[in-house]
């Protein structure tokens, strides 16, 4: 059977290794999984709760339309109903998104060392990928040279992962509306990927909600999967203006989200007290990580999410499958180019100190 090129090049996305899979490759009873940027705070109650309430009506389809969780979502985001639509997590929002605003043969544009899912998606859909560089030596954006590269090439999408995956670094303000001013008038369309948003601690980060309003080129992509702790149910949201979400809905398929998906993200936005303890948890052992990276000598980068990139001595492939053998999996960062680095996902405090303890035997 003959494929496209484009099929026939693409590397798929590699998920985390699975904890019962490394179980049982190396023999081991406990495994920490700190790969994919999971939430340690576990599930809120009030989704459990929820999703139990929910079970006897399995046997019937969801709301294809999602109306009274965008309804709900309006009032969580301060939008619209009508500027809210809904995915089967954020990577389906992002396919969709490239096939409906790019042509085969178009571009996107990112920048180096950003979320993989949008080269992967692009080069699916036939889509050329530019990859604005980023200072390596502080792993940060620069958005002169986002613009330098937009002028040049006038990429229909540009993606930017604020914070970014796999770096931790974001851009200010200031520099997202410097972009926004570039591009306004154009038929560019850009994407902030605010998947780490709620772990933000830095004063100058972009209340991207209220800038929507103020471009209607700009939309925001959301994700319930890490601070709201329901990655297990694939939930995205893009909030942007009605004729991007007119446009996403009609190449959306129907029931793209599940109804458990729609029970769970309606419980946990009310559950206060559950983001507030899965934010506390991230921002007291992130501290204790930078700490234990700091006594391995290894060089790392703060980050505004719940999850840290340090530099190893030695491949990161090398060092991934001697943890791997101890019980402790990390996030070797080679498909992104980064042969030498890792991505830690905060756990628990227990969590955290098994991996120190097996850095450190690694190092």
């Amino acid at each position: 059977m003959k494929v496209s090129e484009n099929i026939e090049s693409l590397v798929p996305y590699k998920a985390g290794k699975p904890i019962e899979e490394t179980k049982k490759e190396f023999g081991l009873e406990t495994v920490y999984k700190l790969a994919s940027n999971e939430n340690p705070a576990g599930v809120s109650s009030k989704v459990i709760e929820a999703l139990t309430k929910a079970l006897p009506n399995l046997h019937r389809y969801p709301d294809a339309g999602c109306v009274e969780v965008k309804a709900k979502l309006a009032d969580f985001f301060n939008a619209k109903p009508e500027n809210i639509t809904l995915g089967n997590g954020s990577n389906e929002i992002i396919d969709l998104l490239i096939r409906v605003f790019c042509q085969k043969g178009q571009s996107i544009l990112t920048s180096e060392f950003a979320f993989i899912a949008y080269k992967i998606c692009a080069q699916a859909a036939g889509v050329n990928i530019i990859e604005s560089a980023m200072d390596q030596e502080t792993m940060s954006f620069s958005i002169d040279k986002i613009i330098e590269d937009w002028k040049e090439h006038k990429s229909p999408v540009v993606f930017i992962a604020n914070p970014n995956n796999p770096t931790g670094t974001y851009i200010s303000t200031q520099e997202i509306v410097k972009l926004l001013e570039v591009t306004k008038g154009t038929d560019t369309l850009i994407v902030l990927d605010e998947a780490y948003c709620e772990y933000v601690e830095a004063s100058d980060y972009p209340d991207s909600l209220k800038l929507q309003k103020e471009y209607s080129h700009l939309a925001v992509l959301r994700t319930f999967s890490k601070a709201y702790g329901i990655a297990g149910l694939r939930l995205g949201a893009l909030i942007a203006s009605t004729e991007v979400i007119d446009y996403i809905d009609r190449v959306r398929n129907p029931f793209n989200v599940n109804s458990l998906a729609q029970v769970a993200v309606s419980a946990v936005i009310e559950d206060k007290e559950y983001l507030s303890r899965s934010r506390n948890i991230i921002i007291t052992e992130k501290q204790k990580c930078y700490g234990y990276l700091k006594e391995l000598g290894l060089e790392f980068f703060p980050s505004e999410t719940n999850f840290v990139i340090f530099k190893t001595k030695k491949p990161c492939i090398e060092v991934f499958k001697e943890l791997l053998g101890m019980g402790v999996i990390l996030r070797p960062l080679k498909n992104y180019g980064l042969d030498y680095y890792m991505r830690w996902s905060i756990g628990q405090d227990f969590e955290n100190m098994a991996a120190f303890e097996a850095l450190k035997k690694v190092i």
